[in-house]
């Protein structure tokens, strides 16, 4: 058995560069990029090569403006990932399914020749609980939840309630709402042990589900936020419900790239061709009455608007002159990102169907509690694809990867039988240890954010505009909302110009 644990810090430009000059001091190391780098012009900079900048550079591009787009690593992307495992075949180690109402990263993948197939959905879910293994449909009233009678109830009245408050949350403004307030001084965990039982076994599921979809626990969620997410898995016809964001069939997994996810990014930045540039880590952002300039380790931009396109505790790493408001800083100082691993075990065949099962298990015990059946859609090789999020997450990586990849594929045998224990390879990836991520899969809003600081999350500073998935009204921390915000920051760009 092959075991790759893949840490990209192999794949990020210029991280030699940015280590030597992290020690000079603020002007000193400006001046310093500047002397090392060319000197290009354009109408826009685009600070960031992941779905929410290339859309903002292909819009501005499909409007007749020039772009040049500084990408840190040597890939595009950004939170999608394709990892090839040799022939055709390859795994997917970032964003990968689109689901009913992510409209706008259906009509990009579309618009660049990217089809799409189902998720493997066919046979029964897996439930584990502490030795307890219960096999389900997924056809119930709340998809994917498991009707495990000790946790059953309690999801029902948890999800029915804050599918309901979720309505009072206008997506644009969500510190507006009437009890946002009140929302925002508590967390989910605290909501939770409130108004249901608040056992043990409950609060071990739903930690399952925060651990997967935020890459925290529920401890660390403003409710208000959790409020917020929901309210945004849905469009502007469609209200966001929580089963969307976990379900399968009618939600946000229901649905795979052809080729990937990664072949989004990757055919857009071929058709901005050199407009790209890659290993380019901005270091500053100066900005005037006549324009900004962005300096990187390989170039130096004039132009007369800037889009950063990065996540938002990165864009605290840039330096800016002026400084930016203190209200934006303190922002990005309260958005750390979630801590998510991938695990991915991978056979020969996926044994799993014949035994009936889908492949898409939930457990209150880990690393691994979330499951899904990843296996490209000719049916070879079978890739069990697993999640390992915030606390787990966190214990783990400091363990040796030995430990957790036998901890990890006992999840997989006791939910699919012994056959999980003898992978032909194994893949690991850490979000966290990825210099320009710093975590997966979106940022991680804890009390009193939203609240204090929610208003300075998409509002330009001068000639400095913000995109990026957290920054969405609709599908916040998906590929959608990603699409959605280079629109949005494009648009802005195109007004101003």
């Amino acid at each position: 058995m092959e075991t790759r644990g893949i840490t990209r810090r192999r794949l990020i430009g210029g991280a030699a560069v940015g280590a030597a000059a992290a020690a000079i001091p603020g002007a000193e190391r400006v001046a310093a990029a500047e002397a090392a780098t060319i000197t290009s012009s354009a109408d826009v900079a685009v600070v960031g090569a992941g779905l929410a900048g290339l859309t903002a550079a292909r819009r501005l591009v499909q409007a007749g403006r020039s772009v040049i787009v500084l990408e840190a690593r040597d890939r595009v992307g950004g939170r999608v990932l394709n990892e090839p495992l040799g022939g055709n075949d390859y795994a997917e180690l970032g964003g990968m399914f689109q689901g009913p109402t992510q409209d706008h990263i259906k009509a990009l993948a579309t618009e660049v020749g990217v089809a799409f197939y189902p998720t493997y959905n066919t046979g029964n879910n897996v439930f584990w609980a502490n030795g307890r293994r219960l096999e389900y449909a997924n056809t119930g009233p709340l998809g994917t939840a498991p009707p495990d009678p000790v946790v059953a109830g309690d999801v029902a009245t948890a999800v029915t309630q804050l599918d309901q408050m979720s309505l009072e949350v206008p997506v644009d403004a969500p510190w507006n709402a009437p009890h946002a307030q009140e929302w925002d001084r508590q967390t989910l965990d605290t909501w939770l042990r409130a108004n249901t039982s608040g056992s043990d076994e409950f609060m071990a599921l739903t930690a399952a589900a925060t651990e997967a979809i935020f890459g925290c626990e529920p401890r660390e969620l403003s409710l208000l936020y959790t409020l917020f997410y929901i309210a945004a898995s849905g469009n502007e016809q469609n209200p966001g419900t929580f089963e969307r964001n976990f379900n399968t069939t009618g939600g946000a997994q229901m649905r795979r790239f052809t080729g990937g996810a990664q072949r989004v990014p990757l055919r857009v930045a071929a058709q901005l061709g050199s407009r790209v540039v890659l290993s380019s880590p901005v270091r500053s952002i100066a900005q005037s009455s006549s324009g900004v300039t962005v300096v990187s380790d390989t170039q130096t931009v004039t132009a007369q608007r800037v889009i950063v396109a990065i996540p938002p505790t990165l864009t605290a790493r840039i330096e800016y002159d002026p400084p930016l408001p203190a209200l934006r800083d303190q922002l990005t100082q309260h958005m750390p990102q979630g801590t998510l691993m991938k695990f991915e075990a991978i056979y020969s065949t996926p044994f799993w169907r014949a035994a009936g099962l889908n492949g898409q298990a939930v457990s209150e015990n880990g690393p691994v509690k979330v499951t899904f059946d990843i296996t490209p859609p000719d049916g070879a090789p079978g890739i069990m694809m697993g999640f390992i999020g915030g606390h787990d997450a966190r214990v783990w990586e400091d363990l040796p990867a030995s430990q957790l990849q036998d901890a990890a594929l006992q999840n997989l045998a006791n939910y699919f039988g012994n056959q999980a224990l003898s992978p032909q390879q194994v893949l690991t990836f850490n979000w966290s240890t990825e210099v320009w991520n710093r975590g997966c899969p979106v940022a991680v809003l804890g009390p009193g954010t939203l609240v204090d600081f929610g208003t300075a999350l998409r509002t330009p500073v001068g000639r400095i505009h913000w995109a990026g998935t957290e920054t969405s009204t609709y599908w916040n921390g998906y590929m959608d909302g990603a699409v959605r915000s280079g629109e949005r920051a494009s648009s802005e760009v195109l007004a101003a110009l």
